[in-house]
């Protein structure tokens, strides 16, 4: 019975730091108990090493995570780590200011970056300054257009407007004209047609019941048991109806 009880304490010594490892032991310095589920987690600054708690090599300008995982602590806003063991002071530059991640700087308003120093913005005429830090830092005024590092007058021709895009046409035609080798010619509307908006058509659609044909609209000759389509200037067949030789004959 001896042997038995020396081998069952032998088995339960053997155990105690496994438990004493995930904080089920007697509480130990620098932990405290858990305010539910039974066991102990260590205080801020110290982690668990066996059933004691061992305090975290936390360097200069750096916080304790209170993390079970990783170095255990973090650089604090405005330093970056180095090699795992220490917090260095990030570097800002002249007319830049912290972001407020704390992990990198910015150019203040009026200067751009150019590697690790901040430049002035030369701001061309009829030019404004942007927020955009990662481009030139400016953009033109309504009504032009930027060329290399200046901004010039958009050419628009008469019966046309400035169209405010950032990318594509700088301008289009007013309403009733089209646009044809860069000007704006009025479009000439045939009978029993209206101004269409679409900008890649001719300027004008037929109206309902009426087809182009030869830069004109002509009656549709609706043949029997068929009607006009969504758009009112194509027909096709009933229900129940195919066509065949232009007239729509019941299905086979």
């Amino acid at each position: 019975m001896a042997e038995v009880a020396s081998f069952a304490g032998v088995i339960a010594l053997l155990a105690y730091p496994v438990l004493a490892q995930d904080g089920m032991g007697p509480v130990p310095e620098n932990a405290e108990a858990r305010s539910y589920g039974g066991g102990w987690d260590c205080v801020l600054g110290f982690r668990a090493n066996g059933a004691e708690c061992i305090a975290i090599d936390i360097p200069e300008n750096a916080y304790a995570t209170g993390r079970s995982y990783g170095s255990g602590w973090s650089c604090r806003r405005g330093y970056e780590e180095v090699g795992g063991t220490s917090c260095k002071a990030i570097p800002v530059p002249l007319n830049a200011f912290l972001q407020s991640s704390g992990h990198d700087w910015q150019c203040e308003r009026g200067y751009r970056q150019d590697r690790d120093a901040c430049v002035p913005i030369t701001l061309p005429d009829n030019a404004y300054l942007t927020d955009d830090p990662s481009d030139s830092g400016w953009a033109c005024e309504r009504g032009f257009t930027a060329t290399s590092a200046a901004c010039v007058p958009i050419a628009v021709p008469e019966n046309g407007y400035l169209t405010n895009a950032d990318y594509g046409a700088e301008w289009a035609c007013e309403r009733g004209f089209f646009e044809i080798n860069d000007r704006c010619d009025p479009v000439v509307l045939p009978a029993n047609a209206f101004l269409d908006p679409d900008p890649y058509g001719a300027g004008w659609r037929c109206e309902r019941g009426y087809e182009p044909e030869n830069n004109a609209c002509v009656a549709i000759d609706l043949p029997e048991n068929a009607h006009l389509d969504r758009s009112g200037n194509r027909w096709r067949c009933d229900r129940g109806f195919q066509l065949s030789n232009r007239e729509c004959a019941l299905g086979r």
